[in-house]
């Protein structure tokens, strides 16, 4: 699963000498966090719905209405936006940019093609999209949950178990507790033929299913 199957093309953006009232009100308007700020064609930065509000003055502020306006009318995006911008590209795995925003603790990646141009942008709502669609959720079926030995021909043996319902998906994590060997969980879903008897084909096929 790429970046580019799942981005929002063509995002909205804003110019740096974009006043922060007008940036704040695209996002309120169109119900997005996050604005791409372009000079030209060039990514110079991206500015988010908190970091605008944190430039705006104090409801305690001692400032008149026409101070508070004029202030208001000089602060521009340039002054609030984030740079360098963390990005993604098109061609990439969803898992490699889900990462790299978990670890810059960011909520979305403007995308970049091959020439480094911006085409469109990822964000934690894309990879939730995306983590439902892998994981069969909208497909119904049944779900199980398989612990196994982490060694090789588990997976063929869960599989094995499914038949002859269809699997839709299959997600694995390893866990390993105190003084035991390795295990391996397999989540998956099946459907069609003999999908509710599942559980009691693997369970006969001596895998322990824990729902």
């Amino acid at each position: 699963m790429l970046v580019s199957d799942w981005m929002t093309p063509d995002p909205i953006t804003v110019t740096p000498d974009t006043p922060v009232m007008d940036a704040l009100k695209i996002l309120k308007e169109r119900g997005f966090r996050r604005l791409p700020v372009m000079e030209g064609d060039r990514l110079v930065g991206i500015t988010t719905r908190k970091d605008l509000k944190d430039a705006m003055p104090s409801k305690a502020t001692t400032l008149s209405v026409w101070e508070l306006n004029y202030l208001l009318s000089k602060l521009t995006v340039s002054e609030m936006m984030a740079r360098p911008v963390i990005t993604a590209h098109e061609d990439e795995y969803m898992e490699d940019a889900a990462l790299r925003m978990q670890e810059h603790g960011v909520g979305g990646l403007p995308v970049l093609n091959e020439e480094g141009r911006m085409t469109g942008i990822i964000t934690i709502t894309d990879v939730l999209r995306a983590f439902i669609d892998i994981m069969g959720l909208k497909e119904g079926g049944t779900r199980l949950t398989l612990d196994m030995p982490d060694l090789p021909g588990s997976l063929a043996r869960a599989t094995n178990a499914a038949q002859p319902s269809n699997i839709i998906s299959v997600a694995t994590y390893g866990h390993t507790a105190r003084g035991e060997q390795p295990r391996r969980r397999f989540v998956m879903r099946v459907t069609g033929e003999g999908a509710r008897e599942a559980r009691e084909r693997a369970e006969a096929a001596g895998i322990d299913v824990l729902d």
